[in-house]
């Protein structure tokens, strides 16, 4: 399991697991870099999501080009960062990887993500799309730098587990 030469946290799982959330809480503990991957989509492709329409790999590489960008530029420079990927496919995370990158999967049941999705606002994805991304996700295998985190917990608990588990020291 990597440890603390962990300096580039990819947060993955299907939309409405918690990665954003979780991103943000482990970014402000850890007093790095924070991404959110989203914000990275071309217009195109969240237009296509905002209808209900799932993403088809096409759409995806473009997107995923610059999240790797974002990483490799933390690890250029060795500024640490957490990023927001869903990283669903081996294929798309194979795009990521580095040494340094350690993916933390926020894995849960279908009524949990569905519920957390259905209460959010303000966000591009239909739960109608949660199907799709649960039919398309292959967990990371144990060949991969990454650790799975519950997401029926609160995010102050899954942090505290990451931060733990990688052995990476909190700024406060």
């Amino acid at each position: 399991m990597p440890g603390a030469e962990a300096r580039v946290l990819v947060v993955m799982g299907v939309s409405g697991s918690g990665k954003s959330t979780l991103a943000a809480t482990l970014a402000d503990q850890l007093g790095w870099d924070l991404a959110e991957g989203d914000d990275m989509h071309p217009a195109a492709n969240v237009e296509k999501m905002h209808a209900g329409t799932p993403l088809t790999d096409d759409d995806r590489w473009p997107w995923l080009d610059l999240v790797a960008a974002w990483i490799r530029e933390r690890l250029d420079t060795g500024t640490p960062g957490v990023v927001t990927c869903s990283a669903l496919k081996r294929s798309y995370r194979d795009v990521l990887r580095a040494a340094g990158v350690v993916f933390v999967h926020v894995a849960g049941d279908t009524g949990t993500i569905e519920q957390r999705m259905t209460a959010r606002s303000g966000h591009f994805m239909p739960t109608s799309l949660l199907a799709s991304q649960l039919a398309t996700l292959e967990p990371p295998q144990p060949d991969e730098a990454h650790l799975t985190v519950a997401a029926d917990r609160s995010p102050d608990e899954e942090a505290a587990q990451v931060i733990v588990r990688l052995g990476l020291q909190p700024v406060s």
